[in-house]
């Protein structure tokens, strides 16, 4: 966030690829958008109500991917990697075109996302970026899963714990500072599954795209991709990807420390959902400064604008 001012890319981006769960071919453009027009997919294979936003109150599934759908039924699914991609760089405004119902899959990861949208590069406005000021401490659990926000200085802290009873994946925790931190690990670490859970989640009409390509399988002790892993936590990592993507429906970036053991896009939602039930939990600021390091941030700079 070295610029607090909003952003949009500069030149058009196209990209296409095989559907993780359709196992469907897909074509994606991410075109120039205005100042205050957020993230907006479009579904260019249809002719009407085709705009759907990638807001915490339009997504309906988050059986191992997030799926938004606006009022006409009309879907978009496994958003998360391209919103994380979009929320790490900075870009608050763009247009994202898209044949099909859910976005291509590539490596598994965010990593091709960010180089097409560094290769983009990345247009300055004047408009002030909007933020979200978590005021007062929200938890969500679902048995022995859990995840809390609570109120920060000035960053976003994410902690995130992993537990499998698999020996490869075990117990693994990791965290950064989203605004701060170099997050090449995260945006690099691939979606993952254990070799045993394929037939289930094919039999559930899932996953009909999934490959060693794109995903890491471990099969009891072993990871079967060829190369191994990409770096030590990339399990954990991956996790905090989909995190960093899902707390983007929120609309703006968020100030706030979140903690999360054994979650994924069903408790970042319902988290996100309880947030904004009471306006008393959070605040929307305007970052009036055009220029600004995040560390240099001085709350002067900040103008409520809830």
């Amino acid at each position: 966030m070295s610029y607090l001012t909003q952003k949009t890319i500069k030149n058009n981006i196209s990209f296409s690829g095989i559907s993780l769960h359709s196992g469907l071919d897909v074509n994606v453009s991410i075109k120039p958008a205005s100042p205050n027009h957020g993230i907006v997919f479009k579904r260019v294979d249809l002719k009407s109500n085709n705009l759907v936003y990638p807001n915490f109150m339009n997504v309906t599934n988050t059986s191992l991917n997030t799926t938004i759908e606006n009022e006409f039924g009309t879907k978009v699914s496994t958003i998360e990697h391209l919103m994380c991609a979009l929320f790490g760089l900075g870009i608050d405004n763009a247009l994202i075109e898209i044949d099909n119902e859910e976005v291509p899959i590539l490596d598994g990861s965010a990593k091709i996302f960010i180089e097409k949208i560094i290769s983009a590069g990345v247009e300055i406005s004047d408009s002030p970026i909007k933020i979200i000021k978590i005021n007062k401490e929200i938890n969500y659990s679902d048995g022995d899963r859990y995840i809390n926000i609570k109120p920060s200085t000035l960053s976003l802290d994410i902690d995130f714990e992993l537990k499998y009873k698999n020996p490869v994946i075990g117990t693994q925790r990791n965290k950064f500072k989203v605004y701060e931190d170099d997050l090449s690990d995260v945006y690099n670490s691939r979606t993952f599954c254990l070799f045993e859970d394929i037939e289930m989640i094919k039999k559930n009409g899932l996953a009909k795209g999934g490959s060693l390509k794109n995903a890491v399988v471990v099969k009891d002790k072993e990871i079967l991709n060829p190369g191994g892993l990409r770096n030590e936590k990339e399990f954990v990592n991956h996790k905090i990807l989909d995190c960093i993507g899902d707390l983007y429906t929120a609309g703006y970036r968020i100030i706030a420390k979140v903690t999360c053991s054994q979650g994924g896009h069903y408790l970042t939602n319902q988290l996100l959902r309880k947030v904004f039930l009471n306006k008393e939990n959070f605040s929307i600021l305007e970052i009036k400064e055009k220029n600004l390091p995040h560390t240099l941030i001085n709350r002067n700079y900040l103008k409520s604008i809830a």
